[in-house]
């Protein structure tokens, strides 16, 4: 059975592997204070091409999400959201549990814009509301959409004027660097977003997200939140070490781009074959509009998840490639989706 689930399903990439086994005997400080961690920092910053960052290592992306935004928001304090953003659909109330509030945006391609934002503003104007301070968006979306330089800059101007913090989740973040449709440096990031993340768990590590904190009001006492909640590591170098390789050379983007590549096969020859698509997405996971009984068919020999259903005769899929797919793996999904198509046609 070969996994199109998700970006995740493999261990981790073997540089990786092999730098925490060279280590494994080595004494080290504990919570990120050790010398990989402090290097990888460092690291990091210079391809951000900030010094004035601060740089956490946490250990997943719900956990990155849930610390940063109770950090960063007062009690009556609410976050402004998609209605796909992950924080609403796939963290099990994490953030509603820390007593925000997340309002909610129906968007069409999982981006928000600003024109969303200044709707919401528009609707919450006293002290009988929650008052919108954070605006959360995810780059890649969950449905595999990309922001625009341009995207960006509106949201970063709408937030500068109305005084609200911008947050981008990047679970998936080299994804969308990494598409030949991305126009969007991580140096703009720092420029344009008060904090945001750089997801390592969906790009080769075995676990870990590197939390960049650029606006200085946001950094005070942040490790006093990730105690407090769970997140300061003791063997904090596993952490560390992990994006220290990640990010010594190029490997980080170089992972990203095969996930895209093998998801971008899978397209072509998706649509080669007539059929269409949920949405338009340049990263690693797609989302086609397949006949239910091609569906059942393809689900003997591959897993992946049902997104939605179309109607009664179709739903959509959700494809998902990795770092680790293996070009024979999209060869033989290919092939069987033409073979049962012609076989069906046939009939």
């Amino acid at each position: 059975m070969v996994s199109f689930k998700n970006d995740y399903s493999e261990g981790a990439h073997p540089r990786i592997l092999d730098a925490l086994f060279r280590s494994n005997f080595e004494q080290t400080e504990g919570y990120g204070g050790d010398p990989y961690s402090i290097k990888a920092a460092g690291q990091l910053k210079q391809w951000i091409g900030r010094n004035d960052i601060d740089i956490h290592f946490l250990t997943g992306g719900t956990q990155t999400n849930l610390i940063a935004l109770s950090a960063f928001l007062r009690p009556h304090e609410a976050i402004i959201a998609p209605n796909t953003g992950h924080i609403l659909v796939h963290e099990t109330g994490a953030i509603e549990a820390t007593g925000h509030k997340i309002i909610s945006v129906e968007v069409s391609d999982g981006k928000l814009n600003s024109t969303h934002i200044e709707t919401v503003l528009a609707m919450h104007t006293d002290e009988h509301m929650v008052k919108p301070k954070l605006v959360f968006i995810s780059n890649p979306t969950e449905i595999g959409s990309i922001y625009t330089k341009e995207d960006l800059e509106q949201i970063s101007r709408v937030c500068t004027m109305k005084n609200l913090f911008l947050y981008v989740d990047g679970a998936r973040l080299g994804s969308a660097l990494s598409s030949l449709e991305n126009d969007v440096e991580i140096t703009d990031l720092a420029r344009l977003a008060d904090a945001f993340y750089i997801g390592g768990t969906k790009n080769g590590a075995l676990i870990g997200e590197a939390l960049v904190i650029c606006r200085d009001a946001l950094k005070e006492d942040f490790r006093f939140h990730m105690k407090q909640k769970g997140a300061l590591l003791a063997k904090g170098r596993l952490l560390g070490i992990q994006f220290l390789e990640l990010f010594t050379d190029n490997l980080y983007f170089d992972l990203a781009k095969h996930a895209n590549a093998m998801a971008a096969l899978l397209k072509n020859a998706i649509a080669d074959s007539g059929y269409s698509f949920l949405t338009h997405s340049p990263t690693n996971q797609i989302f086609p509009i397949l006949p239910n009984w091609l569906i059942t068919t393809l689900q003997e020999k591959y897993s992946f998840y049902i997104w939605s259903k179309i109607d009664d005769d179709h739903s959509v899929i959700r494809l998902v490639t990795s770092w680790a797919t293996k070009e024979e793996s999209i060869e033989a999904f290919i092939k069987d989706l033409k073979t049962v198509a012609e076989q069906r046609t046939d009939q």
